[in-house]
């Protein structure tokens, strides 16, 4: 927890000694574990964001109605507070403080890898456990306090080139957004991976955040005997890609990353536009499972939308905190922090066991795009 100073209160007649020792620190409720949430709740990212928010809401009704966690002969309530940084670095740091100053005992986020990496030396510092949904940049588990469930950048881009070379493109384009650490970390190991497997990188064009005009892009792109194109981008950028490319004739498949995921709510005015498209997901609500559509059932009920990768990254994370505290059997931050590693966690997203560098053992699936849906590849 963020260290404060104790006041000293010298010198005070005893009339007024009550009130200002009143005012000496705060007092820890023992009685409730507080999570502190960071993510985008608003700007071009705050799907996102609100879909962690929303996942981990849920998981925080069942947790609490079945009792909370159990820490020794005690028993824990959660309550979060989720603050909105925009995917802005700057404005994680804010989120951040605002929620220390609540008092916040862990860290959900942040969401996006660039807001991550800001708060990363933050709550290093003070020593509490960050555990981020969806945050893929490398240096995001940089500091011994901090974990990820979600896949790694370089991961996803080995992943994708792989997958690239078994399905026959040998020859691919790439689009990514130079201006994100996301984009460009997975386009660099994507790209390394591509010339190991004996591929070619016919067109390596860049834009930057907030465009939405990528004619001069796919014009370059055309020119070229591409297979494929990979899109290591955001879901928004990915929708006005693909349209884009209708506008201009062009008819390639796409390859993408978990970034993608939300794209076919983008395209709603042409659902059909990104059939074919495969990109890297732990999580899809098409899933014939137990957990998973029990789990889809009630954030459609409660939010009337069908549950992204995001949501169910959000959820997870509730639950790994639980697990961890109960590990612990204590809520104090470096013993929590300890049973992390090793701990193993069975959850909509997958099994995974995260080990001493913050980072999670878990499987990949493929996601394809067709007839307008999202559909596990075997």
């Amino acid at each position: 927890m963020k260290k404060m100073k104790k006041t000293v209160c010298l010198g005070l007649v005893a009339a007024m000694a009550v009130s200002a020792f009143a005012g000496c620190g705060k007092k820890t409720d023992d009685t409730v574990y507080k999570i502190g949430g960071i993510g985008p709740l608003t700007g071009s990212a705050a799907d996102y964001g609100i879909s962690v928010k929303q996942g981990a809401e849920i998981a925080i009704e069942e947790i609490n109605e079945a009792g909370g966690i159990k820490v020794g002969d005690k028993t824990l309530k959660i309550e979060m507070k989720f603050e909105d940084d925009e995917a802005s670095a700057e404005l994680a740091t804010t989120a951040y403080n605002a929620v220390m100053d609540w008092g916040a005992q862990a860290i959900l986020g942040n969401v996006t890898s660039g807001a991550c990496l800001a708060v990363n030396p933050l709550s290093n510092k003070d020593g509490i456990l960050q555990l981020t949904p969806s945050g893929s940049a490398a240096g995001c588990t940089e500091y011994d306090n901090g974990f990820r469930l979600c896949f790694t950048d370089p991961l996803q881009g080995q992943l994708m080139a792989d997958y690239a070379k078994e399905h026959g493109y040998n020859k691919i384009a790439v689009i990514y957004n130079n201006s994100d650490d996301y984009s460009f970390g997975i386009k660099d190991a994507f790209k390394a991976r591509v010339v190991e497997n004996g591929g070619e990188i016919v067109a390596e064009e860049a834009f930057v955040t907030d465009a939405t005009d990528f004619t001069a892009q796919l014009t370059n792109i055309k020119s070229t005997d591409a297979q494929v194109i990979f899109v290591p981008a955001y879901y928004n950028d990915a929708a006005y890609i693909i349209s884009q490319a209708i506008e201009l004739g062009m008819n390639l498949p796409y390859l993408g990353c978990d970034g993608w995921d939300g794209v076919l709510a983008q395209l709603k005015d042409n659902p059909n536009a990104a059939d074919g498209s495969v990109f890297l997901s732990p999580f899809v609500a098409t899933i014939e499972d137990e957990k998973v559509q029990s789990f889809v059932k009630k954030y459609q009920e409660k939010y009337n939308s069908s549950p992204s990768q995001f949501a169910a990254d959000g959820y997870d994370c509730i639950y790994v905190f639980k697990a961890a505290v109960e590990k612990a059997g204590s809520v104090a931050n470096a013993d929590v922090i300890a049973a992390m590693v090793g701990l193993e966690f069975e959850g909509l997203t997958g099994s995974a066991t995260f080990d001493a560098k913050g980072e999670p053992n878990k499987g990949a699936k493929f996601i394809e795009i067709k007839d307008a849906s999202y559909v596990v590849q075997e």
